[in-house]
């Protein structure tokens, strides 16, 4: 530490560190793991452009720097990931296929304990343990409506980790071609035209694995009053509640407690 530098901040054992990182910005904050808010503002870079593995590791470490938290660190990326390792790459560059992300991650933060993970399994796990899902038992599947589906399965809390429920075949078409907002947006649709669609991938999801409860999730869940009482499927469907900040907490949060391998 310089001379004349201010020692980083302490916390209590209840706080934890997580970043989301999409294809157009980097998302950090410090999270009250307790009550799942997060403890001042969050910090965003803008995705550099090409989102290379080593690109988006050096903006996540300023994310870190700038935070100035020097504990573990939970991290989502736009990917399947399995072992640490990223298997698939949605909107960021091709090149983090194969990628140790973990390894990557906890070298650019100087060698400490990183988690990383798939950002719909960290909005799952943030919606329930803090948000739309929170003290309900049984199988909670989130399901984010965007340019795609993304999904999360949790079972009592429970993750099942790297579902990908949006590229399921629906006579002939992948969910998402079907009922992501994208579509919506596309061909200009109804919210009473899209919801069934919405609907029909829904019942495809209740007659495979008969859930307890959906949460829907996405940018268009801001305005849920206007479709998710249209929906037809047999399960309740519930808005997500923390928007924005889910990926967030949920990443901290993982990084914690050992919420997901």
């Amino acid at each position: 530490m310089t001379q004349g530098t201010p020692p980083p901040p302490t916390y209590s054992t209840d706080v934890g560190f997580g970043v989301d990182v999409g294809g157009s910005g980097v998302k950090g904050g410090l999270v009250d793991l307790t009550t799942g808010q997060l403890i001042g503002d969050r910090i965003k870079i803008l995705t550099p452009q090409p989102s290379t593995p080593d690109a988006v590791a050096a903006t996540v470490a300023e994310i870190i720097r700038q935070a100035k938290w020097e504990g573990p660190v939970g991290i989502t990326l736009p990917s399947v990931v399995t072992g640490g390792v990223a298997r698939t790459a949605a909107n960021i560059d091709s090149s983090w296929i194969g990628t140790d992300a973990r390894a990557l991650f906890s070298t650019a933060l100087g060698e400490r304990h990183v988690t990383v993970l798939n950002d719909a399994d960290a909005a799952g796990i943030a919606e329930d343990r803090f948000g739309a899902a929170a003290d309900t038992p049984g199988l909670v599947i989130l399901v984010t409506f965007g340019t795609g589906i993304g999904s999360a399965i949790l079972h009592n809390g429970v993750l099942l980790p790297n579902t990908e429920l949006g590229h399921m075949e629906i006579d002939g078409m992948e969910a998402e071609h079907r009922a992501a907002s994208s579509i919506k947006e596309k061909n200009d649709w109804s919210y009473k035209r899209w919801a069934r669609e919405v609907s029909l991938v829904l019942e495809r999801i209740e007659a495979l694995l008969w859930p307890d409860l959906f949460i829907a999730g996405g940018g268009i869940s801001r305005k849920h009053e206007k479709w998710i009482p249209l929906l037809t499927n047999d399960t309740p469907v519930v808005a997500a509640e923390l928007r924005n900040t889910a990926g967030i907490v949920g990443a901290a949060y993982a990084a914690k407690t050992g919420a997901t391998p």
